[in-house]
């Protein structure tokens, strides 16, 4: 795992500040190479082959083809056989000199043949043409920003903002996304003039152009083969992805929250290693809040690990600078927090560690695939008049009941029940969705913003957007996987997961997004997945036997981070006065009144409004960090 960087023309003292800008990602070796065209920089984590052989920036037998690298390729082996079949002649033991011949035998469908996590870049000295590609699901980063036909790139944003020409603003544009799914899903960053390289795409920069291209993308087609079929190739590709992600020349453990995917990924890892994992859990020492320790204490048990554990308390807030310059992006997913803490302690043991992402996303593991199958079965067959007045019993309903029917309903309380009469009110499947996981939704964002960007709820199509591109397939269930897998699994969980573990220099891998298997899970049909109101059945039917039925058949539950008490804390108070009339005026973004409302309904909405108060709380931090370049008062004297 590394850092990358990149410019279309030649400035060594550019370079080597961007590439110093990502030592965190790479802190074993720096590299840089510049011709009269291009200047490339990299920074090393060695996970394989140690040796300096290893040292970026890479090159052919030739010199003419230049790599920056950052991921691992877990058939490189494979390939380099390949290569050295036809030809190739090698002088190191890396994936990363694999890309190169890859590409100098395959051209730009050489990203075809990797299986594995990447982002790079390959300076092709004849042709004078740069290509980008980015993995499939998105699991590693890519920034770029385009201009007067020259381009920069990097791994992460704040490298780019080396460059003096590159402006500091806030992009509105993108603000509807973030405040709706908690993370910017958009094409578009929360910078003006600064994009991703989208998953799946790889793009070519030549002689002042640039043209982007869509390699992969998940199809969802599913095929009649039997239960035990299914069962049988599920957990040969697990096996088979468990033992490729254990290459590597230092240690490695797992992220163990104690529920079926890390169990599924213990299990595996435990029958071909040959010593105890080192595994590692977070909790919250709050008594009656649900956190992970006890289920993963169990598991640890079970198979005999080196178990670590970390606890993060209410003052676990003053992280928030530091975290926010790490994720460049605003983020208001508050599990930043434990993953970002997770990752320090995480170093002091291992450099490489396994995760679950991407199962819930592949086999139906969320709440909202449950809810939003039943409106389909029941509510969808009363007519939409009679729904949208009945929706109004649930206001009598005892919070003990509704509990059972809407979880979590007496911490949403007044405004989450709102919300959940709005779906059940709901007659197509976007606004049930955007019911169910926006942070704010079009009303509540339309009161949030200004006069001056009302205009961002009212322009923005989202729900015919999200009708048109993802609602329109024949199954319900794989419309919400492939939705969620091409907008928060990549912006939210992955690059969550990128950013916190790299700023500690650990490498994250991630076993479920084998692109092997989200294919199988493509194809398998929706009742395999979501069987009645039992989450992820083929997996844990998979499991069966493996790994301690205890958790196996353990319900799904959500990993939540208690900011509901943690605004009864200083917290609270601090918010207060960064979110203040004043601030708010001067940014110009959000209404005052707004603000005012959240405070008046806490008490009696404490989560609902938890999470919107965290997410502004967290784009105010971004403002000061990125945008004006300044510590924010009051955090100032911890940031």
């Amino acid at each position: 795992m590394c850092g990358i960087c990149g410019l279309s023309w030649e400035d060594r003292r550019l370079i080597q500040e961007m590439s110093a800008c990502l030592a965190h990602r790479g802190p074993d070796q720096s590299g840089v190479y510049t011709d009269r065209h291009v200047s490339l920089g990299h920074q090393r984590l060695s996970i394989i082959d140690l040796s300096d052989a290893g040292k970026q920036p890479i090159h052919n037998e030739d010199k003419t083809l230049w790599l920056v690298y950052n991921g691992e390729i877990y058939n490189f082996r494979h390939l380099k056989h390949d290569l050295e079949m036809k030809g190739h002649r090698f002088f190191s033991h890396t994936d990363s000199e694999v890309i190169v011949h890859a590409y100098e035998e395959y051209g730009e469908q050489c990203v075809q043949k990797l299986n594995g996590m990447f982002a790079f870049a390959i300076w092709d000295v004849k042709q004078k043409k740069l290509f980008l590609a980015r993995d499939r699901l998105g699991i590693k980063p890519l920034y770029y920003t385009f201009s007067k036909g020259r381009i920069l790139f990097a791994s992460e944003i704040k490298a780019l903002f080396k460059h003096d020409e590159i402006p500091r603003r806030a992009n509105p544009a993108a603000l509807h996304d973030y405040l709706t799914f908690r993370c910017n899903t958009s094409e578009e960053t929360l910078f003006q003039g600064i994009y991703k390289l989208l998953p799946g795409h790889f793009l070519i920069w030549h002689e002042g152009r640039l043209q982007k291209t869509r390699y992969w993308r998940i199809t969802m087609n599913p095929q009649r083969e039997s239960e035990a079929y299914y069962k049988k190739e599920l957990i040969s590709l697990l096996e088979d992805s468990v033992q490729k992600r254990l290459m590597s020349d230092v240690p490695l453990g797992l992220y163990l929250s104690g529920g079926v995917d890390s169990g599924t990924m213990l299990a595996l890892m435990d029958e071909v290693v040959d010593r105890p994992v080192e595994t590692f859990s977070v909790g919250f020492g709050i008594e009656n809040h649900q956190d992970e320790l006890a289920r993963a204490r169990f598991l640890s048990r079970h198979f005999g690990t080196k178990h670590h554990e970390v606890i993060v308390d209410p003052s676990s807030y003053k992280l928030l600078p530091e975290i926010v310059w790490h994720l460049d992006e605003p983020m208001c997913d508050s599990t930043v927090i434990p993953t970002y803490c997770l990752a320090r302690e995480t170093k002091k043991h291992c450099t490489v560690v396994l995760t679950g992402e991407g199962s819930d996303e592949i086999f139906a593991g969320y709440e909202q695939y449950k809810m939003m199958m039943l409106h389909q079965t029941y509510a969808r067959k009363i007519p939409h008049v009679v729904r949208s007045t009945s929706s109004h019993i649930v206001n009598v309903i005892p919070t003990p009941l509704l509990n059972k029917i809407f979880k979590y309903a007496s911490g949403l309380g007044k405004k989450g029940i709102e919300r959940f009469k709005k779906f059940i009110a709901a007659n197509d499947y976007a606004t049930q969705y955007l019911c169910l996981v926006a942070i704010f939704d079009e009303d509540e964002q339309h009161e949030l913003f200004t006069t001056a960007y009302q205009y961002l709820s009212e322009e923005v199509q989202l729900k015919k957007q999200l009708s048109q591109e993802y609602f329109s397939g024949k199954h319900l269930i794989n419309n919400l996987l492939q939705l969620e897998s091409e907008t928060l699994l990549p912006e939210d969980l992955l690059m969550k997961m990128d950013k916190m573990t790299m700023a500690f220099g650990v490498e994250a891998r991630v076993p479920f997004l084998d692109y092997r298997i989200v294919e199988l899970g493509s194809k398998m049909p929706p009742e395999l997945k979501l069987k009645g109101l039992k989450d992820k059945y083929i997996l844990r039917e998979a499991m069966r036997g493996i790994i301690p039925d205890q958790t196996r058949l353990r319900k799904k539950e959500r990993f939540f981070v208690p900011t509901q008490h943690w605004f009864n804390t200083e917290l609270g108070e601090i918010t207060k006065q960064i979110l203040s009339k004043e601030a708010l005026q001067r940014e110009g973004f959000f209404s005052p009144d707004y603000l005012d409302k959240v405070w008046k309904g806490y008490k009696n909405s404490s989560i609902f409004y938890a999470r919107q108060l965290w997410s502004l709380l967290t784009f105010e931090v971004w403002l000061h960090t990125y945008i004006h370049q300044e510590k924010i008062n009051p955090l100032r004297s911890i940031a």
